[in-house]
């Protein structure tokens, strides 16, 4: 008998702007030899490790306490680590830095000495040899997670050797930071709109899965990413989705709350096979929109 599938906590975090033609995002090109969406386009994210489930984070961390966090997950308890772990991959995948100085800005790399520092504290970070709290305490920072706003749950499907439950979150990206691929689990960078990167997977021009092309579309509806922003902030209750694998005549192919076949869906796959559309998985019938690979 398989043992089942660990189901990690996972977050990941959208880094908006205003672009010469509307809201932007930042996206990030998972390394091809990557056991998880090898080659797919998506936020920078990853699992929550112990080191950010820090025992004190309130002494690094500003307008968000670990109650407020918890009750804002419906979670018992730890949810600010979330948040953390948000920040921590947004800083080794991305070079993005949401923390805050003394004066409650958030932090400028516009001098090439405080980047250079910030570069050497990133591969630290990114290597397990300095945790991202113990930076913080070091560089007098505290890390800005009243800046960053729940927007979706999603939890991948039973089947795959590989399940996370992810928390995604939105935040404006730093105008004094410049985001860049970490080039070892991401490979590639872009910032786009929403539609573009949409049409551009729709071509077959980019890989997605399902949750990056939800998110897209949600986030596509606004203009501006203050009023993204905004929204975001106003959001009551995320609901978890959680998207199952079905076999049909044509394949396997993803189906989500409400669509047919949702409810009776998983029956006779077999525990640990690839998602669709990722190296030896099963082949994808569906939708593009639905496309997980």
């Amino acid at each position: 008998m398989v043992s089942p599938v660990e189901v990690r906590d996972a977050a990941t975090v959208m880094l908006v702007r205003d672009g010469a033609d509307g809201l932007e995002v930042f996206m990030v090109q998972r390394n091809l030899s990557s056991a998880f969406v090898a080659g797919a386009y998506v936020f920078p994210g990853g699992a929550v490790d112990d080191a950010d489930r820090h025992l004190d984070l309130g002494a690094v961390t500003a307008g968000r306490s670990d109650e407020a966090a918890s009750r804002r997950l419906d979670v018992g308890f730890g949810g600010l680590a979330y948040w953390v772990a948000a920040i921590r991959e947004s800083f080794e995948e991305a070079g993005v830095l949401l923390a805050c100085d003394r004066d409650g800005k958030i932090v400028s790399f516009a001098d090439p000495e405080v980047a250079e520092r910030f570069r050497v504290h990133r591969e630290a970070v990114d290597r397990g040899d300095l945790r991202l709290v113990d930076m913080c305490l070091r560089e007098g920072l505290v890390l800005a997670v009243d800046q960053i706003h729940y927007f979706a749950h999603w939890i991948t499907p039973e089947g795959p050797p590989r399940r996370y439950d992810t928390r995604f979150f939105v935040a404006a990206a730093p105008p004094e930071q410049v985001p860049l691929h970490d080039d070892r689990e991401t490979i590639a960078h872009i910032w786009v709109r929403p539609a573009e990167a949409l049409d551009r997977h729709r071509r077959g021009e980019i890989d997605m899965i399902a949750p990056t092309i939800r998110n897209l579309q949600a986030i596509g509806r606004f203009d501006r990413s203050a009023d993204l922003l905004a929204h975001a902030q106003s959001i009551g209750e995320v609901p978890a989705i959680q998207p199952r694998l079905i076999e049909d005549g044509g394949g396997t192919r993803i189906v989500l709350p409400g669509d047919d076949g949702y409810d009776t869906a998983g029956e006779g796959l077999r525990e640990g096979q690839p998602l669709p559309g990722q190296p030896g998985g099963p082949t994808v019938a569906t939708d593009e929109e639905e496309n997980p690979g």
